[in-house]
Order: C-alpha cells, then structure tokens, then sequence
C-alpha cells in the first residue's frame, strides 16, 4: 500500500476497505458542513455506500496499472479527509485534483500540505504537464490552495454544478509543469 509522509503529522495513502467505518464516521460528522459544497453527500447513508466508494477508489487502482489517484489524508493517525486526482486525460497529460476535509480538521494547514504534495506526485510521478482543478465561485476556501500554490485563473464555467437546489458556477485554475518547477527553484 502507497503510503506517504508528507511531514510528522500528515501523510497521504490509499484507503483500503477496512477504512470504511473510519471514512463514513468523518462524512456524516462533517455532512451539514460540507453540503454546501459537495453534491453527493446524500447518496451516503451507510458504512456500506462508503465501502463502495472505496472499492471504485481500489478497482480504478488496478484499472490504472496500480497506479494510485485517489489518497486518504492523515492527520496525527486519523483520516482527515481525501484528496485524489478525479479524473486524468493520459493522452494530454492533464489531472484534475479533487479533495475535501473533514470539518474538525479545518484551519491546521493539514489541506495545504496534502495539495502540494499532491502537485508534486502528478508531475514527478505521473507525468502530468497539466493540472487543473474546478471549484465553486464562492468556495473560498479551496479556491484559496490553487491560487497559494500559482495556479492561473483559466476561465468560468457557468451552472456546472447542481447542488441539491440550485446551480453553481465553477472557476477553472490550471498549472503547468514549467510553471510548477520555476516556483521551486
């Protein structure tokens, strides 16, 4: 299993499906808290839904020559969250990240470290040239990690999301590999 540590306190690695359990307890405890943001919280409403979802996370992991997208976040030895590429363009190189915390995680600067480390993984180990990530115009807080992390502002799209009764608009940011390696040096 791909485990990495990112510092002392947070680390990246695969859910397996003994994480079941663990994973839903932090989706229902932080559910009215992320609904604002995320459309598929209500088709969660057991340990087994959650066990499913690991299982697509585990079969997309073979599917990909073991190739891991998708990471549970640890903090201090509990899952945090999860963060993953959700989808990538192998023929243009281009991974979208996807993530979210759970809410008694927030304000620890446990979801930066997880996104840069993320950064890292697709252009060093999967050899992406691009990243993008979609967010909700108004979804501050993680609108502000690809704009910490140099992300360029590529455009609006209008209502690409339902959210249980209305529509949102989501801001496209992307990041080049070139860009990514002058940052560092």
């Amino acid at each position: 299993m791909l485990i990495h540590k990112v510092d002392e306190e947070v680390s990246l690695r695969m859910l397996n499906i003994d994480d079941a359990e663990e994973f839903y307890n932090l989706t229902i405890s932080s559910k009215a808290y992320l609904k604002k943001w995320l459309g598929w919280l209500d088709y969660i409403e057991s340990v087994e839904d959650t066990a499913q979802n690991i299982n697509s996370r585990l079969k997309s992991f073979v599917e990909n020559g073991g190739i891991p997208r998708s990471f549970a976040i640890i903090y201090k030895g509990e899952i945090a969250g999860t963060i993953g590429f959700n989808d990538i363009n192998k023929s243009n190189k281009i991974g979208t990240i996807g993530y979210w915390l759970g809410e008694n995680f927030q304000g620890k600067g446990i979801m930066s470290k997880a996104f840069k480390s993320l950064i890292d993984y697709g252009f060093n180990d999967l050899g992406l040239n691009k990243i993008e990530v979609s967010v909700a115009v108004e979804n501050n807080k993680s609108r502000a990690l690809p704009e910490r992390y140099g992300f360029v502002e590529e455009g609006k799209i209008r209502q690409a999301e339902w959210l249980y009764d209305h529509y949102v608009d989501h801001i496209i940011y992307g990041l080049l590999v070139n860009e990514w390696n002058k940052r560092l040096n």
